[in-house]
């Protein structure tokens, strides 16, 4: 039997538009935002936005326009119809927004619509109710101000579907509220004002006349201020002018706030959004989030704007290389907001010719920087260990030795270097395998301890939420250090020594130590090894120089070492023993496992202090007498960058490397049972 062949028909002209303003009206949101660019278009130098339910019951617009001429109220809510363009061509110099005559016919098909207008030097306003496209009856006069009225009610009131699909009429509304704010940041001659329906307060209330730093302000809150820096470039190969308000490091959200506009339209690019926050995520906290607003500027010569049906997206020439401008210009602001310092301490090398002079060490920071503290959570006082870090700390009860805090001198500015982007397999395999490593539960402690204080120098105590830990300070630091020698891979800043250094002297001094293993009498003098050292170490000169901001001269002399983490300065005593080690232990013949070595050799200089001198074992300091300058490093520098990026492996867990000690509530069990 044969199969019937399906007939083609012609849909009916309503159903045809019900279809196509279903596309272009999707939520009340996608109906205001067409209204307000309409009314932007006009002219208008004070809007007024008026909701109920959402905007589902009720989306009224007021604006002091131009106003629509009463003899093109006839055909203004049909399909198509504008004031904007006269051909096809005119689509590649458009410079406005409404420009399809789409937005009032659609929303007349899915809604009561209802335009009050005048327009200046008319004798009064005429208001017009449509249906479908046209005009219900013929316009009447009445009272009005120059500009338009248009009033939306009942929104998909016969599209059952459409209207249950909307969440909620709050979650409508705020999205109507979030578009009303985003074209008051970037129109900051043009005072906006929205409420509800019957409310006399407004929910935003921008001034005519104001800043974008103004309106940014009122609707995000004052605090925001301070944290925000200007972006303003331009690129003469691209045409792109780019213009906006980035927030620096200091500031961080947990909901990324991303206003971009190209020529001036509202739109979203999913590529420059995580090209943008791959570069925060240097700077921000793991879940954090920065403030970007950005305007572009291209030739419209080179701009879609016809590829979507709510004009949400546009398509644009070179748009890589244009997200790379934008990416260049934000990063250039990152950088200068981190200046150049010099701190000046003096400090002794170990004991030889070479350190008996007190050398002069000029710390060099090319770029500093700094990432967003997570605080703690809040909780009641009736379950709190520990709530002010100005309370007495446990190093009040055990001993004090006499060294002396660190000295920082006088800061002065320098030359802001441009981070670079690292793309060496090696390294970003290594990164990745941090990440895999890490475990949520220890990140969520140590970003949200709270630092109690050291009970010997290598175990400190913290508290997070009710419960006290104990922690292996010495592995918990070399595993940040590593960290941050991984993440900061060829950006470090420079710890530059005023005077040369001998390499070959150093390593010399490293065999007299125990910690060598080096015994007199082995297959060859400790001159030899020193020498064959110093000359591995001066070969990679030019790799460690690059990747590792240390400096090597020609003469085999050491002139700077990288520096980790501002305000710390590693012990220098351990200088011989970590060149002897990158000299020997280091495997230079493997690109991954060198870099894994080196990072891991270089953390572990930076966490040798001063009490592993007077210790046997250099990894059992637990019986020294606790150094004041070392505990103060611990609690302000140390510890608290802890809270900032650190991604604890899960080996921790199992090692002992951090240990419950006690229990608040378990507590409370026990004093209840006496």
């Amino acid at each position: 039997m044969d199969q019937q062949v399906p007939i083609v028909r012609r849909l009916a002209e309503d159903v045809v538009n019900r279809i196509a303003a279903g596309e272009v009206i999707q939520r009340p949101a996608n109906a205001l935002k067409e209204l307000l660019e309409n009314s932007l278009d006009a002219k208008s130098t004070n809007i007024q936005v008026t909701l109920k339910n959402g905007g589902l019951k009720l989306l009224q617009i007021q604006d002091n326009g131009t106003g629509i001429r009463t003899e093109d109220l006839g055909i203004v809510c049909e399909r198509f119809t504008t004031s904007k363009l006269e051909q096809f061509e005119d689509l590649t110099k458009i410079s406005t927004y409404g420009f399809r005559g789409e937005a009032l016919a659609s929303i007349s098909h899915v809604a009561h619509l209802t335009i009050t207008t005048k327009t200046n030097g008319a004798l009064c306003a005429y208001k017009a109710s449509y249906k479908d496209g046209k005009l219900k009856a013929p316009p009447k006069p009445c009272a009005g101000n120059v500009g338009t009225i248009i009033t939306v009610e009942d929104l998909f009131h016969n599209i059952a579907t459409r209207k249950k699909s909307m969440k909620s009429y709050n979650e409508e509304h705020l999205k109507v509220v979030e578009v009303v704010s985003r074209y008051a940041i970037h129109n900051p001659l043009v005072g906006f004002t929205i409420k509800k329906l019957g409310e006399s307060l407004t929910e935003i209330k921008t001034n005519q006349d104001s800043t974008h730093i103004d309106n940014i302000q009122a609707i995000f809150g004052s605090t925001i201020s301070k944290d925000l820096l200007e972006v303003n470039d331009y690129c003469n190969i691209l045409k792109v002018k780019i213009k906006g308000y980035v927030s620096n490091p200091n500031f961080s959200v947990k909901k990324q706030i991303f206003i971009l506009f190209i020529n001036n339209r509202l739109v979203d690019s999913q590529g420059l959004r995580k090209a943008v926050d791959q570069i925060y995520s240097i700077y921000l906290a793991k879940g954090s989030h920065p403030f970007i607003y950005l305007s572009l500027n291209l030739d419209p010569l080179n701009v879609d704007v016809n590829v979507h049906p709510t004009k949400h997206e546009v398509h644009f020439l070179h748009e890589d290389k244009v997200i790379d401008k934008v990416i260049d210009a934000i990063q250039d602001k990152l950088s200068g907001a981190n200046t150049s310092r010099t701190f000046y301490t003096q400090t002794r090398l170990p004991t030889n010719d070479i350190s008996k002079n007190e050398s002069n060490i000029n710390i060099e920071i090319k770029e500093s920087e700094k990432l967003k503290i997570i605080n703690s959570p809040s909780v009641s006082q009736n379950k709190m260990v520990r709530t002010d870090c100005s309370e007495q700390k446990i190093e009040k009860f055990l001993s004090k030795s006499d060294t002396s805090m660190l000295m920082l001198g006088k800061s002065q500015t320098d030359d802001v270097i441009k981070r670079r982007e690292i793309k060496l397999t090696s390294v970003l395999s290594l990164r990745k395998e941090i990440e895999n490593c890490c475990s949520e539960v220890l990140q969520t402690i140590f970003q949200n301890h709270k630092y109690v204080g050291a009970a010997s120098p290598t175990w400190s105590l913290f508290q997070h939420d009710t419960n006290l830990y104990i922690c292996d300070s010495n592995k918990v630091l070399q595993e940040m250090f590593y960290q941050i020698m991984m993440y900061e891979f060829g950006n470090f800043g420079v710890i530059k020594f005023s005077n040369s250094l001998s390499i070959y002297e150093l390593i010399l001094i490293a065999l007299e130590l125990s910690e060598s293993g080096y015994l007199n009498g082995e297959d060859k003098p400790k001159e030899e090894l020193a020498q064959d050292a110093t000359e591995i170490l001066v070969s990679k000169a030019p790799m460690l120089n690059d990747y590792f901001s240390i400096e090597i001269d020609s003469d085999s002399n050491i002139l700077s070492i990288p520096l980790l983490l501002e305000g710390f300065l590693p012990d220098l005593d351990g200088l011989p023993l970590y060149l002897l080690r990158l000299a020997s232990e280091v495997n230079w013949f493997n690109e991954k496992e060198c870099f894994l070595s080196f990072c891991r050799e270089t953390a572990r200089f930076y966490v040798v202090h001063p009490w592993k001198q007077q210790c046997n074992d250099i990894d059992d300091i637990s019986d020294a007498a606790p150094d004041r300058n070392w505990t103060w490093n611990l609690e302000h520098v140390l510890y608290p960058s802890l809270r900032k990026s650190f991604q604890p492996p899960k080996k921790f867990l199992e090692d002992g490397t951090l240990l419950k000690i006690a229990s608040l509530p378990d507590m409370y069990k026990v004093f209840e049972r006496c």
